[in-house]
């Protein structure tokens, strides 16, 4: 009994030893042939010659700027608006959004100034 572990591990190792693996060469991988570099154009371009004699300060740099104004007047008419929302009390705000809303927007954001500037926001949109 002492001795059948060893026998049997051995008997194993012998007949694994005579199967000789079969070794299956590597498939032949040609190499790509060069991609297609396409030739030059038969055109013969020329470049135009630069003139800076039309340069213009006025024109390249204006003194008002139609955007600029454009801007201007958007932002009074956010302005004024702002204004009117600015307003808003907890009354207001409550019957717009309703009493749980209102105090789960005080709990997020921190008390009831939190839950006004949430009303503004919402009445803004």
């Amino acid at each position: 009994m002492k001795f059948l572990i060893p026998i049997i591990g051995t008997a194993l190792m012998m007949v694994g030893c005579q199967q000789q693996p079969t070794i299956q060469p590597a498939p032949v991988v040609k190499p790509k042939p060069k991609a297609h570099v396409p030739q030059a154009p038969k055109k013969n371009i020329k470049l135009k010659e630069v003139e800076d004699e039309n340069f213009s300060s006025e024109y390249m740099y204006p003194e008002t700027d139609k955007k600029s104004a454009k801007k201007q007047e958007e932002v009074t008419t956010v302005a004024t608006e702002d204004r009117s929302v600015s307003a808003m009390t907890n009354e207001e705000c409550i019957s717009m959004i309703g009493q749980e809303k209102f105090e789960r927007y005080a709990k997020m954001l921190g008390g009831d100034a939190g839950a006004l500037k949430k009303c503004k926001m919402l009445k803004a949109l």
